[in-house]
């Protein structure tokens, strides 16, 4: 599908409008519209930066509506590709719209369930009680009583949606065409990444299923409510769940009113993340303050489950050995494990990298690693990986978002506390899982099994190599610069080598010349002085040019 120009005008107006315009012109955008008066091009190869640059980036993204806002909040999920001062901005988009119309509601519920809202549930009160870009929340109750939220999705929000997507793609691959950077960090991959996570949230049966999940794993802890879902009143854009009531996590008053500890809600909240990250591997990855409800006697409920990350076993593992080198400050192990979990689309200088783990470690040389705040640190590390092209898997990155947002929402239960404290013991049981027999079993069977496939594949890979070489053979590439050094070396070289060849040729015949004709003698003496002259003299050279090139 064709995205339409109009769209590309009103991204080049809105960008004009919040003093951004030149990115219309560096990322293509013009070049698909006619350009209008107001409507900034700019020229060169990267943007130039603004003063409070970020403010205005989030003031375009909030104009452009749906799409671009769920861009922003994906984006302030990545610290490994954003300064703080973005991500800090991002973090404060607002997922809000306008209300939708009574009878489109009305239209979509009769559409999907087959009957008007007041033949379903008892009570429906139309005044929704929140309005998102993708759907909007109403309260309900069902024939026995119950108290529900039904969630009704925006009517065309799907082709709005793919419309926008479409051309957020065409403009990273623009990117990735003229900027270095965006190729660096893969910006067309990341819309790709994108696109998915923002179409499974459109889908309210997959919310449903990642419900049911989340009731699934804490089936077992009475402290974690997770609501109900009715699946009777429940489709692809009609969603109903039970409806969840407590003090929001972020009401210190009403908490100390209700005689509740923040300090243990606190690292009550925090162990719930960590389960569900360190045990379950699958996490709530939008657990910011108004999606938890705390209940009395400090059990807590959570809501929204849009937005998810799930890590396979195989990133867990590498997880561990990033835990493992940062407990133990060993920088060389820390290099190791950061390359082997990130994503590099160039070579990494790990010696640089090192240099840059031991100065940041020489930073907190006189603190344990459970005494810092996992914020700081995470941050520190961070500004790494971006200073070296090291770009985290998505899933990495909603992790790390989870847990900068659950010590967050913690410090503000408690100013004293500290996320590590709290995720120590769970970084423990992950590293004697890792250690473990069974674990290092399944890991050297693992290894066995890609062995014995390279093997198996080995003929038919060299086979292959084989053929491209004869077809086409091979061409190798050399820049003039990278050839300068050696070829003066060679050439000094070179030097030295036809010298002492002439020398010790010149020598050697003068020996055969004195020693076969007797006439020449009588000049035996001057004849091999002349001859250790020249031998001085070559080995004077060749000491000299040596120490020069040192």
């Amino acid at each position: 599908m064709q995205p339409p120009l109009g769209r590309y005008q009103e991204i080049a107006d809105t960008l004009a409008r919040h003093g951004l315009g030149f990115l219309a012109g560096e990322l293509g955008i013009t070049r698909r519209i006619v350009a209008r008066r107001g409507t900034a091009a700019g020229g060169g190869a990267a943007p130039r930066p603004l003063p409070n640059a970020p403010e205005r980036l989030r003031l375009v993204l909030e104009d452009l509506g749906p799409t671009f806002v769920k861009l922003g909040q994906l984006l302030s999920t990545r610290p490994d590709l954003l300064p703080p001062a973005y991500i800090t901005e991002m973090a404060k988009l607002q997922d809000a719209a306008p209300p939708i119309p009574r009878d489109q509601v009305r239209a979509t519920i009769r559409a999907e369930l087959g009957a008007e809202p007041e033949d379903l549930f008892a009570t429906f009160e139309w005044t929704p009680m929140a309005s998102a870009s993708i759907g909007q929340a109403h309260t309900a109750t069902l024939a026995d009583g119950t108290a529900v939220v039904v969630k009704v999705r925006r009517p065309d929000v799907v082709r709005q949606v793919q419309e926008d997507l479409d051309i957020l793609s065409n403009i990273a691959t623009r990117a990735a065409r003229v900027w270095e950077t965006a190729r660096t960090y893969d910006i067309p991959g990341i819309m790709r990444e994108f696109g998915d996570t923002l179409r499974a949230e459109l889908d309210y049966l997959r919310e449903a299923r990642n419900a049911e999940r989340f009731a699934a794993n804490f089936a077992d802890r009475p402290d974690v409510i997770i609501p109900r879902v009715y699946w009777d009143t429940t489709t692809s854009r009609v969603l109903t769940l039970e409806r969840m009531t407590g003090i929001k996590v972020s009401d210190r008053d009403a908490l100390d009113a209700a005689g509740l500890d923040p300090r243990q809600i606190a690292v009550a909240g925090a162990n719930i993340v960590l389960t569900m990250i360190f045990d379950d591997r699958f996490f709530h990855a939008d657990l910011h303050p108004g999606n938890l409800f705390i209940h009395p006697h400090g059990r807590v409920a959570l809501i929204d489950f849009g937005m998810v990350g799930e890590i396979s076993e195989e990133l867990s593992d590498k997880l561990a050995g990033v835990f493992i080198a940062s407990a133990t400050r060993n920088t060389d192990a820390l290099a190791s494990a950061l390359i082997d979990l990130s994503i590099a689309q160039t070579s990494i200088d790990r010696r640089a990298l090192r240099a840059s783990l031991s100065s940041l470690f020489a930073q907190y040389s006189d603190r344990a690693l459970g005494d810092i705040h996992f914020t700081r640190l995470a941050t520190d590390l961070l500004r790494v990986l971006r200073e070296h092209r090291l770009q985290l898997p998505q899933e990495i990155s909603l992790v790390v978002r989870a847990l900068l947002v659950t010590e967050g929402v913690g410090v503000q239960l408690d100013p004293r506390f500290e996320l590590n404290s709290v995720i120590t013991p769970f970084a423990r049981r992950l590293i004697r899982e890792r250690f473990s027999p069974a674990a290092i079993a399944k890991r050297v069977g693992r290894a066995s099994i890609d062995a014995g496939s390279l093997l198996l594949e080995l003929p038919t890979r060299l086979r292959r190599l084989t053929e491209v070489m004869d077809q086409s053979g091979i061409e190798v590439h050399l820049r003039a610069a990278e050839l300068d050094p050696l070829m003066g070396r060679a050439e000094r070289i070179g030097n030295r080598l036809v010298a002492g060849v002439i020398t010790a040729a010149l020598i050697n015949a003068l020996g055969q010349v004195i020693s076969r004709d007797s006439r020449l003698r009588t000049w035996k003496s001057a004849l091999t002085s002349a001859g250790l002259t020249a031998f001085t003299t070559l080995s004077g050279y060749l000491l000299w040019t040596a120490r020069r090139h040192r």
